[in-house]
């Protein structure tokens, strides 16, 4: 079990294949296919499929990936927060993604920020992006308090989805 980083509340770790049944169920929840995609995972074998294909392949080829977050203080995973590398991208991207129970609770922008400063940090990112969809107002306020910037809509090729584009950029 790969640590990443931790913070005041969360450990943010590599996803291994005994996380499969917390992510089939994140994948799954009406707010991750309404906001992100339905990746069309319904099964075990399919989320580890999905992990290794997805994430796992990532930390491979890249160093990093989505990461899974788990509350210090019982190990409960409670969503999903790194860095991906989008091919029509031209910087890395933060991805995140919680389970509803745990929303509100500033899990999320805590997660958020601790990868942001790692991408910048650790991996030596002088610029980072996220991208959102427009009816996701929770998710670009969290974007927006972490410093990134509107820079207008992008369309995700081959989807016909389009979505905000936010930047950021470290203090040089």
């Amino acid at each position: 079990m790969g640590i990443i980083l931790t913070t005041d509340r969360l450990i943010i770790r590599e996803l291994t294949l005994a996380d499969a049944p917390f992510l089939l169920e994140l994948l799954n929840e009406p707010d991750f296919i309404r906001n992100i995609a339905d990746r069309q995972v319904r099964t075990l074998e399919q989320a580890e499929r999905y992990m290794q294909d997805g994430p796992q392949s990532s930390y491979r080829q890249y160093g990093f990936g989505l990461w899974l977050v788990e509350r210090q203080a019982d190990g409960v995973a409670l969503g999903l927060c790194g860095l991906l590398q989008r091919d029509y991208l031209t910087m890395p991207d933060l991805g995140y993604a919680m389970l509803a129970r745990y929303s509100g609770q500033g899990y999320t922008k805590e997660a958020a920020r601790a990868v942001l400063q790692f991408g910048h940090l650790q991996l030596g990112y002088q610029q980072l992006c996220g991208i959102v969809s427009p009816s996701n107002h929770a998710s670009l306020h969290i974007l927006q308090q972490l410093g990134m910037q509107p820079c207008g809509e992008l369309q995700i090729p081959d989807s016909g989805k389009t979505v905000c584009y936010l930047q950021w950029q470290a203090d040089i």
